[in-house]
């Protein structure tokens, strides 16, 4: 074993080991994921994320997840890498692209006296169509769509961020909701890939409350991609405006879904701690 540098950053609470890797590498990375994100006797963290070196972008982040399956895309953890990069200086541009599973997105960063403040990313172009999602639905868009679980019905609607996620609308969201309901969704034969589960309110045209049961993971305080596709998928059922605010466990994300078909997401990303851990 060797002695890794690593950095904990958090978005919104949701949070992750970060590895520089534009000098060097991480083997194994599926492996290392489980063991130091427990948060009994690892660092603790939804995963581990890998700040690498790209030929299509400035940037490439990779991520896994605390059960060590590789993510396409985390929009908390995007938002905290492009802070890492500028404030460690591995950039001096406040406008950055990473490559990343689900693409290459694009990053602005919010500096004030050398500090990166905020980040908004631009999240790209939803994505409808139920196969590409990927779903079991062949149809051009899954709203409204019923699907059973051990015998309850709940009305679905998909859309993918890059990665897959169901949003279920409800007129207050319980733990039940999270803890018994959305690990059962997740694997459901409806989603081939699995898929991450929101349950949602709607608290006006511009705000919704947001809980989330992540794919791989399980509940986690925020999700940035899972935020996106909430706003989707409530403009898509006629029950918000194109920009809200998504109030989650661990805090606000301001999401706009353009004219132009792209989502962008703003919000914070914060440093927790730096340390060695023996890899």
């Amino acid at each position: 074993m060797t002695r890794t540098s690593f950095t904990k950053m958090e978005g919104l609470g949701n949070d992750y080991i970060y590895f520089d890797c534009l000098d060097g590498t991480l083997e194994n990375p599926s492996a290392v994921a489980p063991r130091l994100s427990d948060r009994h006797f690892g660092i603790g963290g939804d995963g581990i994320v890998l700040i690498l070196p790209s030929d299509k972008a400035d940037f490439r982040m990779r991520m896994f997840n605390a059960d060590g399956s590789e993510a396409e895309m985390c929009g908390n953890a995007i938002r905290c890498v492009g802070k890492f990069l500028y404030e460690r200086g591995r950039t001096q541009a406040s406008e950055i692209a990473v490559e990343t599973g689900s693409g290459i997105l694009d990053l602005q960063l919010r500096v004030q006296e050398n500090e990166v403040t905020g980040v908004r990313v631009d999240m790209g172009e939803p994505i409808l169509e139920g196969s590409k999602i990927p779903t079991a639905s062949k149809e051009d868009r899954v709203i409204g769509h019923s699907l059973e679980v051990d015998g309850k019905t709940f009305e679905v609607t998909c859309v993918s961020m890059g990665n897959p996620h169901c949003v279920i609308f409800v007129d207050e969201i319980t733990d039940e909701h999270i803890q018994i309901w959305g690990p059962k969704i997740e694997v459901h034969p409806f989603f081939p890939r699995k898929v991450n589960v929101e349950f949602i309110q709607i608290l006006s045209p511009t705000e919704i409350r947001m809980r989330v049961w992540e794919r791989g993971t399980g509940e986690t305080l925020a999700c940035g991609t899972g935020a996106c596709a909430v706003a989707v998928a409530a403009n898509l059922n006629g029950k918000t405006e194109r920009e809200v605010t998504v109030h989650l466990l661990g805090g606000d994300l301001e999401i706009e879904w353009a004219e132009n078909n792209h989502v962008y997401m703003t919000g914070p990303g914060k440093f927790v701690f730096d340390g060695e851990v023996e890899i």
